[in-house]
């Protein structure tokens, strides 16, 4: 039976556990050039030591306005590579493995002057109104991804993830809530599969690609889970290997669609994406129960869980959890004496 601390495989993508540490912004660039420092070198080396499976770093942009702060991270650059690199090593001298979410912000970039979007439609009032990208600066955003894609794989990613989840530019050009082009781009799944393929493209063959969704949008209108499901199989033919399934994030919550906060309460739409898919899938939603999350896999409601604000609060947290299961778990020797 399979337990967290199974061991999991997609293509070449060995884990050693299902625990996952999801992308999470820390908004701790220094110098404004989207290049990691010492903080994140510490945070996510951290979480490797701490016994996590698979790393993902935070939303990492593709252009310097593709940001939603100046003080996250890019890969716009070569020059930016190294300091991947150095973090990628480390990582995998700690036993896990680590990817990369691969994103642009679109009309929710907050320092950009006059951000981007598929079309000119406000986030909300605190937001700045986008402007609509043209059909060319379209293509150049897909070529954009594709770089950031070949800077990842030279840094020694594992597996890349591209963000089209939680009202970012993906998920902008695949909602009919923001996509209101009457231009080739008004396929709503066009941008998305033309940057799938993009990645692809500089990617080895045997490395998965790895796409975050919101299955359904919580925002009055917005498409629901059927619909997000239609959209995650066309990116899965694409070449989408496995489905880190979220939802929201595109605009208020309607009362009609509010999902509450309980713990777990995302896991249905994981499920379902699973079931409909016969794909991989990562479950995310507050899920830092350690009985919960070994639950979810046991009961094959995905094949892995994300732990997100659970190992904010503890680096460890994958140590703590195996301990807490009485499931096999390797602890570094220099913390064996804690244990």
């Amino acid at each position: 039976m399979d337990t967290l601390f199974s061991p999991f495989n997609i293509k070449n993508l060995a884990l050693k556990n299902r625990v996952v540490m999801p992308p999470m912004c820390q908004y701790s660039v220094s110098k404004k050039d989207g290049t990691p420092n010492d903080w994140h070198y510490t945070h996510y080396v951290s979480r490797a030591i701490g016994g996590t499976g698979l790393v993902i770093v935070e939303m990492t942009n593709v252009e310097p306005d593709g940001r939603i702060s100046n003080h996250c991270l890019g890969l716009w650059s070569d020059d930016q590579i190294p300091a991947y690199q150095r973090i990628v090593d480390a990582v995998h001298e700690n036993g896990a493995k680590i990817g990369i979410q691969i994103a642009h912000a679109g009309r929710k970039a907050e320092d950009a002057d006059l951000p981007v979007a598929p079309s000119a439609i406000r986030f909300d009032g605190n937001y700045k109104t986008p402007r609509a990208l043209t059909t060319g600066e379209v293509k150049e955003m897909v070529e954009k991804f594709r770089l950031s894609v070949r800077r990842a794989v030279k840094a020694g990613f594992d597996t890349i993830e591209l963000h089209g989840a939680h009202g970012y530019l993906i998920h902008q050009f695949h909602s009919h809530l923001t996509n209101k082009r009457e231009d080739e781009y008004a396929d709503l799944t066009k941008f998305g599969v033309e940057v799938i393929k993009a990645a692809k493209s500089e990617m080895p063959a045997d490395m998965p690609l790895i796409m975050r969704i919101s299955a359904t949008e919580f925002a009055e209108n917005g498409y629901e889970l059927q619909d997000g499901v239609k959209l995650a199989q066309v990116y899965k033919d694409a070449g989408v290997d496995m489905i880190h399934v979220s939802a929201g994030g595109e605009g208020a919550i309607a009362p009609s669609r509010n999902p509450g906060g309980h713990a777990g309460y995302m896991v249905p739409f994981a499920q379902e994406m699973r079931n409909a898919l016969q794909a991989p899938v990562i479950a995310v939603g507050r899920l830092e129960d350690p009985a919960l999350a070994d639950a979810i896999i046991g009961n094959k409601a995905s094949d892995l869980v994300a732990v997100g604000r659970g190992m904010l609060r503890d680096p460890y947290w994958a140590i703590h959890a195996a301990r807490q299961l009485h499931q096999e778990i390797e602890i570094p020797v220099q913390y064996e004496r804690g244990f």
